[in-house]
């Protein structure tokens, strides 16, 4: 990612808003030259040759980046042994080979905080067979470290980008050939959030697929508690994988277990003669994230509780520790955080935050935010860094992870990570059992889904970096507002932009009916399967009242948290705002106003005001704003979408695709 600042200060803006602001908000020119990052270019005239010891590497260092490039990291794919060169040491490296490793083609990357840069590749490739007759040190191993976040549900290929729980089974089970000590994960969302396919069946086909996929082991993450947790107990119970979490605290941590199986701090897995040690975590905003109550449990004492997810790295720490302690070889972390942007130099989220504060770990893959991400955050010069990944939402892409560790002295001599995506996989065969799974379930559905109703202008967005519904007005937010507040006569309407979950026909339901209209300029049919699929929730729509002084504590909720990338960002009817998100936490919200033009003050004014049942009782930090006492659950919002698309139909109706109108504005 690139971006242009016209300043020295650190903003957290994304590229296109910051070039946008900027023209808005100067009124006089800065004389300073524009600032440039970027990820590093690609090094060049790589060449190799094989010597006793190993692979002889030599490149061209890459071009000056900004960020400074801190290290170029050396490779040979998949079951290869990576090496890790300091920008300030010498470009002429020897890589390992290790006992087994299959044929491949040495190549260099530049890394910097904004990520890795293109791979370039060795004028020479080597067979399985050349390589063999390297001398290989038997404590120098590979570590292959399969890894996605954020299926949610996802097991069914799509037109577009998703992989698919089938295709994903045979490229996991080709990549696990390559390397003896491969390990698959997930740093959580698996569940919840989901198209029909799995929310239907409670979520269970998805637990099935990853069985299929062998899955090794799953962090949580919020959506794995959208329902209540005797759920979470079940999903347990039916997956062949372990499930990992080092900040639940112990008593919390004891009631994630069905059966002979329950979930644990850490776990150790040996494969190929490596122990190699994992530990999870999830974000510690789940609370505000799922339905009031569905972290509530009662304990042997008969007390009701509620499941404590403590924030910080302070049990990632303790957790990695003991697997060391216990004796793995080397620890990697799977934490729901993520990454937000790459901003004024510096690579921005919860993620990037916590991953220099987390001791011991070879890797540390994140998720939660939906996006792709790659870097290496450097180490000392005795201690190997880390090792950061993380992966679009949907399966549409995993990482594919080597480490190259010493088994004697447990010291990780290198990494490298590859984003494996959709177009890369289209000769892979997809697994038949996995493909059987889905199309069982997806039989059940289709009679009942795959109905017309309605016709839409155009594709309503979802997604991108970062996410448009929660980073600013979103056409499907903005239809959905106008619809509530004129069905219910509110003065205003706030819902989340989280709440919206797929493109609108939805990317990831794939309708049996090939004769519906899903791509084009014209009108594009959408489906009830679709509908599902947008708003898989079960949400009821709430009215209630807000004084202007709660309304702006709700907007400074609204673009708190982790933005942009956070589900609470607000999408709204009825009035505007300005945020300025460059000024600290609680103090962005620069104006609020009626559509008008009048200015809605900090006071005790009461106004009417439409939202959902789950903003209401405080969900996505929305708490004590919405006056749950004077709130009266009307529909199911699902419900409500339909029934207007159906109208729209009925009418001989297209129902448009609605213009961004400046009702949200970002100034800086």
């Amino acid at each position: 990612m690139t971006n242009t600042l016209k300043t020295r200060k650190k903003l957290s803006l994304g590229i296109f808003a910051v070039v946008a602001s900027l023209a808005v908000t100067m009124v006089t020119p800065i004389a300073q030259a524009n600032v440039v990052y970027s990820t590093p270019s690609a090094p060049t005239n790589v060449t190799s040759y094989l010597t006793t010891r190993g692979v002889m590497v030599k490149w061209t260092p890459s071009a000056t980046a900004n960020p400074e490039i801190t290290h170029y990291v050396v490779s040979a794919g998949s079951g290869s042994c990576p090496i890790l060169v300091p920008v300030t040491s010498s470009n002429l490296v020897t890589m390992p080979v290790v006992v087994g490793q299959p044929g491949g083609t040495p190549v260099v990357q530049a890394v910097n905080a904004y990520g890795f840069s293109a791979a370039a590749k060795s004028n020479k490739s080597y067979t399985a067979a050349q390589l063999a007759t390297v001398a290989s040190a038997s404590n120098i191993k590979s570590v292959q470290v399969l890894q996605l976040s954020d299926l949610h549900g996802a097991i069914e290929a799509s037109s577009g980008s998703n992989i698919g729980a089938a295709v994903l089974a045979s490229a996991f089970a080709n990549d696990r050939k390559n390397a003896a000590a491969t390990v698959t994960l997930s740093a959580g969302d698996n569940i919840g959030a989901a198209p029909p396919i799995s929310t239907e069946f409670e979520e269970m086909p998805t637990i099935e697929a990853m069985n299929l996929m062998k899955f090794d082991v799953s962090a949580f993450g919020n959506h794995e508690h959208d329902r209540n947790l005797a759920h979470v107990q079940k999903v347990i119970g039916a997956s062949d994988f372990e499930w990992v979490t080092s900040n639940y605290g112990d008593s919390s941590l004891a009631v994630l277990k069905s059966g002979a199986k329950a979930a644990k701090s850490y776990t150790i897995i040996e494969r190929g003669g490596v122990k190699i040690g994992i530990v999870g975590a999830n974000t510690e905003t789940t609370i505000e994230q799922v339905f009031p109550g569905n972290l509530d449990y009662t304990d042997a004492a008969g007390i009701k509780r509620t499941i404590e997810i403590q924030a910080g790295v302070t049990g990632i720490n303790s957790a990695i520790a003991a697997a060391k302690k216990a004796g793995a070889d080397l620890v990697v972390a799977v934490i729901h955080q993520g990454w937000s942007e790459n901003a004024g130099g510096v690579a921005v989220g919860v993620l990037n935050e916590m991953v220099p504060q987390i001791k011991g770990a070879a890797a540390v893959y994140g998720g939660h935010s939906h996006q792709t991400f790659s870097t290496l955050v450097p180490g000392t010069q005795k201690v190997f860094g880390t090792l950061v990944g993380q992966t679009l939402n949907a399966g549409a892409e995993y990482t594919r992870s080597q480490i190259c560790v010493n088994t004697d002295t447990n010291k990780v001599l290198g990494a490298s990570i590859e984003i494996v995506k959709k177009a890369a996989l289209s000769t892979v065969v997809a697994d038949a059992a996995t493909a059987a799974l889905v199309k069982k379930y997806k039989d059940q559905m289709t009679s009942k889904l795959d109905v017309k109703i309605g016709s839409v202008s155009g594709t309503f967005p979802r997604g991108g970096t970062p996410a448009v519904e929660r980073s600013g007005e979103n056409p499907m937010g903005i239809y959905i507002a106008d619809l509530l507040r004129a069905k219910y006569k509110t003065d205003f309407v706030l819902t989340n932009g989280g709440g919206i979950r797929d493109t609108f026909p939805a990317r990831t339901y794939v309708p049996v009916d090939k004769t519906l209209v899903r791509t084009g300029t014209g009108a594009l049919d959408v489906t009830l399967g679709d509908a599902l699929t947008v708003y898989p929730f079960g949400n009821q729509v709430a009215t209630t009242v807000v004084t202007g002084e709660n309304l702006w504590k709700a907007l400074e909720n609204g673009v708190g948290g982790s933005y942009p990338g956070d589900g609470r960002f607000p999408q709204i009817s009825g009035f505007k705002f300005t945020f300025d998100p460059s000024k600290a936490v609680g103090s962005r919200i620069v104006s609020v106003t009626k559509n008008d033009g009048t200015a809605i003050a900090k006071d005790q004014t009461v106004y009417t005001l439409t939202t959902l049942d789950f903003i209401v009782y405080g969900g996505d930090g929305y708490l004590n704003v919405f006056s749950p006492s004077k709130a009266q659950v009307r529909d199911a919002l699902l419900d409500v979408f339909v029934n207007a698309l159906k109208a729209d139909l009925a009418a001989g109706k297209v129902t448009q695709l609605p213009a961004l109108d400046g009702r949200v504005k970002k100034v800086s």
